[in-house]
């Protein structure tokens, strides 16, 4: 095997390792049938928590690999790691909900194992084709995840929903990349970086033809971390997926995603940041500002989840507004954060039930504190950090995107952030009032299985003293935006 194979095959490696194991357990399932389910899902997380090491523990070091199409950087190392946390906590603490209602096929934690690969790729893609095809192997895997209840009207609606969406946002990616394209004359992040440096440095401007591109290469990743007016997928989805596959949408895709349009603009589309710029600010207002005002009504508390975590999307494109190193250490952070939050928060969902059957309205919280105080103590947490209130680690997430904003000069988009988060905490405070001073109507039955506890109680954990020991999480941000601008 030549040097040059071998430096790439061990820069690789965690992807490669979960490919393999992907196609293995698929065999293994195909000769054992569907009472190897509950194997195989334990397998598939061994194989996560395999490529979570190796990611931690490179087997190379950081440069381009396999001729410039895959980029292993410090940058890419932090979002995989945050993608490999939630992969398997979202499976093992979901797992007893599948099984309850009789969704455990032996596909499925093959389907999410192929998706997860696909978040990886992303992550890593230095090419416009390789962030295709990591797209493209994520979306496929989720379209058949988000319909695997076959004889639940409302998944097969929502599987569909997601499945044209999303076909429609790809066909608007593929447009926006063979723009870019036949305008610049290369798919390689470095060379495009390289030619628009060389142009701006010259003097020249930017033709029509490469912005439309770039309007559309916007426009779908837009869509896979549903912001504003790409978004109208998001709330059918979460209330029609089962809930156990909510939250892993909610999780693991949505940061691969974040993770992606921050590297595409501010990597090959930097030396752009004049035209993609107010995009970026239209998209993060209007994010904000739905997810403030349309979550006021909902009364199923996936669909609240649902435009909480489009008003999220637009607190973190607050911080790539900006543009700045600053800025995407501040998105960072707000990932990292909203990873604890929406964990613990789905969590708490896939506890609520009442006489064996899960429910998902939020007025069945009424009283919780009374009869499960300890559940209702995390959802409290949860709620408080989602509203940004200090000291919890909410406040922390905002704080940086917003000061990020008013260092860069976007005074009115921090202003407008402030005022959103307000609106937005009205929601979130109703369900604590719900759980601490309302008269339970029908009691929940106890948490299901210890893995819901452990997931329920380190998130809260994590929120509540991220405040005394902040280093961890804003050092690896700040190595690891150091490490985007410096490539």
């Amino acid at each position: 095997m030549s040097t040059s194979l071998a430096s790439d095959l061990a820069a690789a490696a965690p992807e490669l390792f979960l490919a393999g194991s992907a196609i293995v357990l698929l065999m293994i399932g195909v000769f054992q049938g569907d009472g190897a389910s509950r194997s195989i899902m334990r397998l598939s997380v061994s194989a996560l928590v395999v490529a979570l090491l190796l990611v931690i523990f490179p087997l190379a070091g950081d440069g381009l690999y396999f001729n410039q199409l895959f980029i292993k950087d410090a940058y890419g190392s932090f979002m995989k790691l945050l993608v490999l946390i939630g992969a398997p906590l979202t499976i093992l603490m979901g797992w007893r909900f599948i099984e309850r209602e009789r969704m455990d096929r032996l596909e499925l934690p093959v389907l999410l194992l192929f998706a997860t690969l696909g978040m990886l790729l992303m992550i890593s893609a230095n090419d416009l084709i390789s962030l295709y095809v990591g797209l493209e192997l994520q979306s496929l895997s989720l379209y058949v995840a988000a319909a695997i209840r076959r004889d639940s009207l409302r998944a097969s609606e929502a599987g569909l929903k997601y499945f044209l969406l999303g076909a429609l946002s790809s066909g608007m990616l593929l447009y926006g990349l063979s723009m870019v394209y036949g305008f610049a004359g290369t798919t390689g992040f470095t060379d495009l970086a390289a030619a628009f440096a060389q142009g701006a440095a010259a003097g020249e401007a930017v033709s029509v033809g490469l912005i439309v591109g770039l309007v559309f290469v916007a426009a779908g990743i837009a869509f896979k971390i549903s912001a504003v007016p790409f978004h109208m997928w998001t709330p059918d989805v979460y209330e029609g997926a089962p809930t156990a596959i909510t939250a892993f949408f909610a999780v693991a895709p949505k940061l691969a995603a974040m993770a992606l349009f921050v590297r595409v603009l501010m990597g090959p589309f930097g030396e752009l940041a004049g035209q993609w710029q107010q995009i970026v600010v239209f998209i993060s207002i209007a994010s904000m500002a739905l997810g403030a005002f349309a979550a006021i009504a909902q009364s199923n508390i996936k669909r609240l989840m649902a435009y909480s975590s489009i008003g999220n999307v637009g607190y973190a494109l607050v911080g790539l507004s900006a543009g700045t190193e600053e800025g995407i250490r501040g998105v960072i952070i707000f990932m990292t954060i909203y990873l604890a939050m929406t964990l613990g928060t789905f969590a708490c969902i896939l506890a609520m039930r009442i006489n064996e059957r899960s429910v998902e309205a939020i007025d069945d919280l009424r009283g919780l504190s009374k009869t499960h105080p300890l559940m209702a103590a995390a959802l409290a947490i949860f709620m408080f950090s989602l509203a940004g209130i200090p000291p919890l680690a909410g406040f922390f997430g905002k704080f940086y995107v917003f000061l990020a904003a008013v260092d860069a000069g976007l005074y009115t988009l921090a202003v407008i952030g402030v005022l959103t988060s307000v609106v937005g905490a009205y929601y979130y405070l109703r369900i604590v009032k719900l759980m601490y001073f309302d008269e339970p109507a029908e009691v929940l039955d106890k948490p299901i299985g210890r893995e819901v506890g452990v997931v329920m109680g380190l998130s809260a954990g994590a929120i509540l003293l991220f405040f005394l020991v902040p280093g961890v999480v804003v050092d690896g941000a700040e190595a690891a935006a150091y490490a985007l601008f410096a490539g």
